[in-house]
């Protein structure tokens, strides 16, 4: 009964899942109750909802909290302290609080890269009504010197092996160059490979596709501060600091066969700010998990698969970070300036960088050679022993290249199949995602956005249908394997 429910849809969307009715400035959270499920099959036995109160301003999270009508006692009992010294004056925080996030957010993206500012970009530009939905993006990395966004190639492509990653592709190269729809990809024999583009060895080739239109690289930077300060123009407010808690409610939940689940549903969010102990709880109706190589933790916080193996509730987001090193050189009698983004079949790529016959490149590990990902050092031995030796195969002029520099990045990569998790948690009722894509997110974030936006405002994918994509096929061993990774 489980799977059939997983497998019916999405359900209502962010009013009907999430966002809380609006009193007095600040979003009230629902808990779930009697006939809050919507799922076929499955009613209420228990109610077991846990609820914080919380005052305004900072925690610290070695502290006790107050009942609700004790704390509103205390600062009533403050202000009038403060008033009998300085009658007539109005009354004012003691501490600069102007740090912190807000008290209250309908949505909380958690990750301030590009997926996460674009999602935060289509919550926006989808509203209903201006300024009806208020958005907090909470990124622990306020300078991105680790974020994958900037260490990135910047490659795009529109050559996948599943065709919504060729839609989803389609749709960020439109959004990021105005230009006529369509995947424009032709095949190659090695002649006409080698009479296009003779610099290359076809040795090994068999046949080559190659993308006419809507490929090639962009400045990864350059799209983050772009999104960054257009969200920041739409209202998005912006925080630096670390999720460490979720606050949330449980309902638990008996299908018609007896299968016992329990719902969550996220109310509020424990933002700690840099270099302190200090936090601030969030009030919150929605989550957006968009934390990259990180993703993994922060739904492990919400209590993701912390069950019995084999459950639904068992079922962890297959996310962790791994490690992948950036390489440039420099080769004077390298390809010129019509080589495209090239990826060999052995795995190593590279483009163009520049008009200096500069070159970006590198190659995915083997699963057994997977580096440590604990730190971001380079191992400039992986480009002479598992690099190099492919990119002078193919390109001959590159036997004599340089390398000037290097540096590593994050992948957030989906031990599963490889691709992106985008959409609800099905029994984390208020967390959706926006991680996983393994390598491809950034040239696909502005497809994802709108995706996550659409299923969160409407409850079911508009644009292009990403259901393949959703957290449930963790749970039901339905893999949507990607083949064509670098």
């Amino acid at each position: 009964m489980i799977r059939r429910a997983l497998r019916l849809g999405l359900g209502p969307g962010l009013l009907g899942r999430g966002l809380g009715a609006h009193r007095e400035g600040s979003t009230l959270g629902k808990a779930e109750g009697s006939g809050g499920y919507r799922g076929s099959g499955v009613f209420p036995i228990s109610s077991d909802v846990t609820f914080r109160t919380r005052g305004p301003g900072p925690r610290w999270e070695d502290s006790g909290s107050l009942g609700a009508g004790d704390w509103h006692g205390k600062v009533s009992e403050i202000k009038k302290k403060i008033q009998s010294v300085l009658p007539g004056g109005a009354w004012s925080p003691l501490c600069d609080t102007s740090h912190l996030p807000p008290e209250h957010s309908d949505v909380v993206i958690v990750g301030g890269g590009v997926l996460g500012l674009s999602v935060a970009y289509w919550l926006k530009r989808l509203e209903k009504r201006q300024g009806a939905i208020r958005v907090l993006v909470v990124e622990r990395d306020h300078t991105y010197s680790q974020a994958s966004t900037v260490l990135s190639v910047g490659g795009i492509r529109q050559q996948f092996s599943l065709p919504e990653n060729i839609q989803l592709s389609l749709f960020s190269v439109e959004f990021l160059r105005n230009i006529n729809q369509g995947a424009k990809v032709c095949l190659m024999s090695p002649e006409q490979l080698r009479k296009k583009f003779p610099w290359m060895n076809t040795e090994g080739v068999a046949l080559a596709s190659y993308g006419l239109e809507n490929e090639g690289w962009f400045d990864p930077w350059c799209l983050l501060q772009g999104l960054r300060r257009k969200v920041q123009s739409m209202g998005v407010l912006f925080c630096h600091g670390e999720v460490t808690r979720f606050v949330s409610s449980s309902n638990h939940m008996e299908t018609a066969i007896g299968e016992k689940v329990t719902l969550k549903r996220i109310h509020e969010v424990h933002v700690k700010v840099d270099h302190s102990q200090e936090y601030q709880p969030v009030e919150c109706s929605i989550v957006v998990n968009a934390a990259g190589a990180w993703s993994g933790r922060i739904a492990e916080l919400a209590g993701i698969g912390k069950g019995p193996s084999g459950t639904l509730q068992g079922t962890k987001l297959p996310v962790e970070p791994r490690k992948r090193y950036v390489y440039l050189w420099h080769c004077p009698q390298g390809p010129g300036l019509e080589a495209p983004l090239v990826a060999d079949p052995s795995g190593a790529y590279f483009r163009r960088e520049g008009l200096s016959n500069n070159y970006l490149g590198g190659c995915s590990p083997a699963e057994e050679e997977e580096p440590d990902p604990g730190n971001l050092e380079v191992d400039h031995d992986f480009f002479q022993e598992k690099v190099w030796p492919h990119l002078a195969q193919r390109v001959p002029a590159f036997e004599t290249l340089k390398v000037r520099r290097a540096w590593a990045g994050y992948y957030d990569y989906n031990t599963f199949d490889q691709n992106g998790v985008v959409g609800p948690h099905p029994l984390v009722v208020n967390m959706y995602f926006a991680t996983g894509f393994s390598g491809h997110g950034l040239q696909q974030a502005p497809a994802v956005g709108r995706a996550v936006a659409e299923v969160m405002l409407e409850g079911h994918f508009q644009t292009i249908n990403l259901s393949p994509f959703l957290f449930s096929r963790f749970y039901l061993g339905e893999k949507a394997q990607e083949h064509c990774i670098i």
